[in-house]
Formats: structure tokens, C-alpha cells, sequence
């Protein structure tokens, strides 16, 4: 039996400057900065704003639907708690 570590995501929104909000199941809310990510040929569907809208959780992860996913690692330990975010928070049109 394995165990779980990372929480897991139940709520994600697309932000403006290809953030996103994640709030996961322990309560928790933070915010993920997928422009690092964007860079690899990986994500190239996500630089389109139509398609980076298109997040949802997807188990221990979150995923597009043009099949990309995030490891479950990453959008938890390399987000900031949205209490600590010292930047405007606006969902992407």
C-alpha cells in the first residue's frame, strides 16, 4: 500500500499571466506559476489561452485537455500559498 503525500487538488482556475489557483482538499489554496513550465515544447498547446483554460483536477493531478498533466509534486511544493501571493489574482478571459 503506498501513502499519499501531496494533497489532492479539488478546485483549479486559469489565471491571467498562465497562473494557476489551486485549492486542494486538506484547504489549502495556493497558486501555481506555469511560465517556467510553458517553456518546454511539452506545454507548447498551453500558450494559447483558450487551451491553458482548460484545466481541471484529474486525481492526484491537474490536466488539459489536450492531455498535458503536472506532477503532483510540483503543483503542491512549488506553489505559493495564496495568503503569501503579493500579486494581483485576476481568472484569465
Amino acid at each position: 500500500m503506498t501513502k499519499q503525500i501531496e494533497p489532492m487538488p479539488e478546485e483549479v482556475k486559469a489565471l491571467e499571466g498562465f497562473l494557476l489557483y489551486i485549492k486542494f482538499k486538506n484547504g489549502e489554496e495556493k497558486i501555481y506559476d506555469m511560465n517556467e513550465m510553458l517553456k518546454f515544447d511539452y506545454y507548447k498547446n498551453l500558450r494559447k489561452k483558450e487551451i491553458f483554460k482548460t484545466v481541471k483536477p484529474f486525481g492526484i493531478t491537474l490536466k488539459w485537455e489536450t492531455g498535458e498533466d503536472i506532477a503532483p509534486e510540483k503543483i503542491y511544493f512549488n506553489s505559493i500559498p495564496i495568503n503569501e501571493y503579493k500579486f494581483e489574482i485576476k481568472e484569465m478571459k
